[in-house]
């Protein structure tokens, strides 16, 4: 037999000539898919969206709580929203600390305002506003609102009604983005949280530790929740809602995520700059995600969002590569609803899944301990969360 026949030879068995075999990131791409179709499989049954009640049902008196640092440029329309909903007892706003106009804003409005005073030890500035707001209200339901949503009438009473079958709920809001860049970027990170919990508002929740809550819309009642200590659970942690939710879950509380799109709308950023920097600042939910499970979260999207959409770009896609886009153009059908007005940016929002990866990742092994101008000493732990 020749040399050229002998290296022949050694290259189709994958000598010192041939190219480094793929087996194993194969084995790993399919394993994550896997996981990835599990949690996706959850949403076969979801919860139904919030609609408007019909008028003259009693329910509970609802007081709605705002907590403001800073938004005198944005709170206006949440309030003007809030004031035309005749269901509510009173709009408390919280007025944390602000170096601008908030609390004349909010005064000029209608809403009553609560000077709030800096967090003590071990509390994290909003969680600490919440805390207030919850003290000072005076409803047997509390709906807390973030300064930046924009609330329709019916909101309130749907939120209290929903709590005939739950002790927390969490409602999400029908997105607002503007420009194609901050459509694509905004739906890839919607889309990396999806591919590691699932459906937020599948009826088959996930395990506590895993339990996803939208801070941007919760209600509960009141007396109940200041019986657990309030929002102290969320005391330390930059993402309180989900440390708040996950908390009260493993002490037995039922926790509900619905969808409020018809009622509830928000308009988080006003770039694709302010969504990199602002919504990155707590994709990877650090502070209450043990290392490890940063670490399955960035392998689990690096392999079934960004390589395939990689490997696509440079031409080279593989059967599995084109299976798992398969699966991100389907789930692109059950993420529209979460969005007002869906634009070109949002249908393209696969080709920016690379960038959310990239932010993830960023946001997971270098997490952010500053908000609002306040620098915090660092997470206050998975560990009394549960991880992820």
């Amino acid at each position: 037999m020749s040399h050229a026949d002998d290296g022949s030879r050694v290259s189709a068995h994958g000598g010192r000539g041939a190219p480094p075999r793929s087996g194993a990131l194969t084995a790993a791409q399919a394993a994550a898919g896997a996981v990835v179709l599990a949690r996706l499989a959850r949403g076969r049954r979801r919860r139904p969206p919030l609609a408007a009640p019909p008028a003259g049902r009693a329910r509970p008196s609802i007081s709605v709580v705002v907590p403001a640092r800073d938004e005198a440029a944005r709170i206006g329309p949440c309030l003007a929203g809030l004031r035309a909903d005749p269901a509510l007892l009173e709009v408390v706003v919280v007025d944390d600390c602000s170096s601008d106009g908030t609390a004349g804003v909010a005064a000029a409005a209608g809403a009553r305002v609560v000077a709030g005073t800096p967090p003590p030890p071990g509390w994290v500035g909003k969680p600490w506003a919440l805390q207030q707001g919850l003290e000072a209200a005076s409803g047997e339901v509390v709906v807390v609102l973030d300064a930046d949503t924009l609330p329709r009438p019916g909101l309130a009473a749907a939120l209290a009604d929903a709590l005939d079958d739950a002790d927390l709920v969490t409602a999400g809001a029908a997105f607002v983005c503007e420009g194609a860049a901050e459509q694509a970027l905004h739906a890839a990170m919607l889309a990396t949280l999806v591919y590691r919990f699932g459906p937020g508002d599948a009826e088959r929740p996930p395990r506590p530790a895993r339990m996803l809550v939208n801070g941007q819309c919760m209600a509960a009642r009141r007396e109940r929740l200041l019986a657990e200590g309030g929002f102290a659970a969320a005391a330390g942690h930059l993402t309180d809602d989900a440390a708040l939710g996950r908390a009260l879950a493993a002490r037995g509380w039922r926790v509900a995520f619905v969808s409020a799109g018809d009622l509830l709308a928000v308009r988080m950023y006003r770039s694709a700059r302010e969504t990199w920097t602002g919504w990155g600042r707590s994709i990877a939910l650090a502070d209450v995600t043990s290392p490890a499970w940063r670490a399955a979260d960035v392998a689990v999207t690096a392999l079934t969002m960004a390589l395939p959409v990689a490997r696509a770009l440079a031409g080279r896609p593989r059967p599995l590569d084109l299976a798992l886009l398969a699966v991100r153009a389907a789930l692109l059908a059950g993420l529209r609803g979460a969005y007002a007005r869906p634009g070109p940016g949002f249908w393209l929002s696969p080709l920016a899944d690379p960038l959310a990866v990239t932010r993830l990742t960023r946001s997971a092994l270098r997490p952010d301990r500053r908000w609002r101008g306040r620098a915090f000493a660092g997470a206050a732990g998975s560990r009394r969360t549960g991880g992820r």
